[in-house]
């Protein structure tokens, strides 16, 4: 952890709506104006697309599984060395994985499924902020929460969590429903022993409880709507960022509290929710900076 160069990391599955949070954040970073530089999680899995299905058939033929999810198929140390390097002095080095060709088009035509060339991150920046799937992993002598300043996760119930990813992977990547629905098959041994685990450790949960039948989650034609649910924010511990909640409950219309810690909103209100709670974890950051 660092005053001079903080840590934040969202972490959360594969169609968990991590994305969502780093608008958020970023929204935030602009009316702050903080300079973030920003890392993302897929940039430190271990082999390309072709690379990594190549392992993945070879582990098949063996008789196991390996997916993204898994340690072995992260560059996780890497991660952490980023972590340690740009806590103590604000420096290391990170790298982008493509996914798709207008991605490869902003770094100069480089290939869908692979990554940049590894690079320095740029000087005078103010903090640094991570998206992906492992920024909460604790496994060995890997600690990514011991280096992190504000570890967020992002976690809505399964079955929803199963909806997003279909219909994201479907609409924006081209996969076929039955496909991604084996890939969640694949992956649920490591999303019970890697994913999981990680939010015991995170210090602000958001799970997502849609108010609608999401049963089968593998016919459902269209996503919850954001009215149609509920956000559980749970704090791990509310004295860390002095949370107010008799604030919290009068900003925020139709919330309420369900444990001492747990404050529950309407899904519509998980973005204002979002600004309220980390605007002064913000502020508070950059004011210890200086």
């Amino acid at each position: 952890m660092s005053i001079q160069h903080p840590i934040i990391a969202i972490t959360g599955s594969s169609g968990a709506g991590t994305t969502t949070v780093k608008r958020a954040f970023e929204h935030l970073f602009h009316r702050l104006n903080i300079t973030p530089v920003i890392v993302e999680g897929d940039s430190y899995h271990r082999y390309d697309r072709l690379r990594m299905r190549e392992k993945i058939a070879e582990a098949q033929a063996q008789g196991r599984n390996l997916s993204h999810f898994a340690i072995e198929a992260n560059l996780l140390h890497e991660l952490q060395e980023l972590f340690q390097e740009y806590g103590e002095n604000g420096s290391g080095r990170y790298r982008f994985y493509v996914h798709n060709e207008t991605e490869g088009a902003k770094f100069g035509g480089v290939e869908p499924g692979t990554f940049t060339p590894w690079q320095a991150i740029p000087p005078e920046t103010d903090l640094l902020f991570y998206e992906g799937l492992h920024g909460g992993v604790k496994s060995g002598d890997i600690d990514l929460p011991g280096c992190v300043d504000l570890l967020v996760g992002v976690v809505p119930i399964v079955n929803l969590e199963w909806i997003q990813k279909i219909h994201r992977d479907t609409a924006e990547r081209g996969y076929k429903p039955e496909d991604v629905t084996q890939t969640i098959l694949r992956r649920m041994d490591d999303y019970v022993k890697i994913i999981t685990p990680q939010f015991s450790e995170t210090d602000i949960n958001f799970q997502r409880v849609p108010t609608v039948d999401t049963s089968n989650p593998f016919i459902a034609r269209d996503i919850p709507k954001a009215d149609e649910s509920f956000v559980i924010i749970r704090f791990k511990d509310p004295a860390k960022f002095d949370v107010n909640f008799y604030n919290l409950l009068a900003m925020l219309q139709g919330s309420f509290m369900s444990r001492y810690n747990s404050i529950v909103v309407p899904g519509g209100k998980m973005g204002l929710a979002m600004e309220i709670i980390f605007r002064p974890i913000l502020e508070e950051m950059m004011r210890r900076r200086k």
